[in-house]
């Protein structure tokens, strides 16, 4: 069996605009959300194999956020320039590649790749994945490389925290 948990991004700052879309930083909310989320997951979830995300500082401040309070060594989360995607097709690229050592995974990616992957291999409908919105499906295969529809096991969002 494998588990897969995607995480969106914190909420992003639009504030400086002359920043690029990949280097827009995280808001104060979206950095007290992603420690609010982290640290719950923390508590209700085994700590996944190994952590990934998408180049986009936004995507990997959430993810350092997530390091921290799951006690996973940071130079070991692994970065990747495809997930700076906004379909699905880099993430389901990136599950499928990984290394079926690890039984489970959590990626930090971007809106629509993200709704359109949790819709095509989860159970459950999701309208819409919020800003540090997580979601996690777990799939009967052994290899990563044959997942097909799995079961939502998870969906929690910032807001059923507050």
């Amino acid at each position: 069996m494998k588990t897969i948990y995607i995480v969106r991004h914190a909420k992003s700052s639009w504030k400086y605009v002359s920043v690029k879309d990949h280097d827009r930083p995280l808001k104060e909310r979206g950095i007290n959300d992603a420690h609010l989320i982290s640290k719950y997951l923390a508590k209700n979830i085994n700590r996944p194999d190994v952590f990934i995300s998408s180049s986009a500082n936004r995507a990997l401040h959430t993810g350092i956020i997530f390091c921290e309070n799951f006690g996973y060594p940071m130079a070991n989360l692994k970065i990747s320039k495809q997930l700076y995607s906004f379909s699905d097709g880099y993430l389901v690229k990136t599950v499928k590649a990984l290394d079926d050592n690890f039984d489970s995974a959590i990626i930090f990616s971007h809106d629509h790749g993200i709704n359109t992957f949790v819709n095509k291999f989860g159970s459950q409908p999701i309208a819409h994945v919020s800003t540090c919105g997580v979601v996690g499906i777990k799939f009967k295969e052994k290899h990563w490389k044959d997942i097909k529809k799995g079961t939502t096991v998870l969906v929690e969002f910032p807001k059923h925290h507050k």
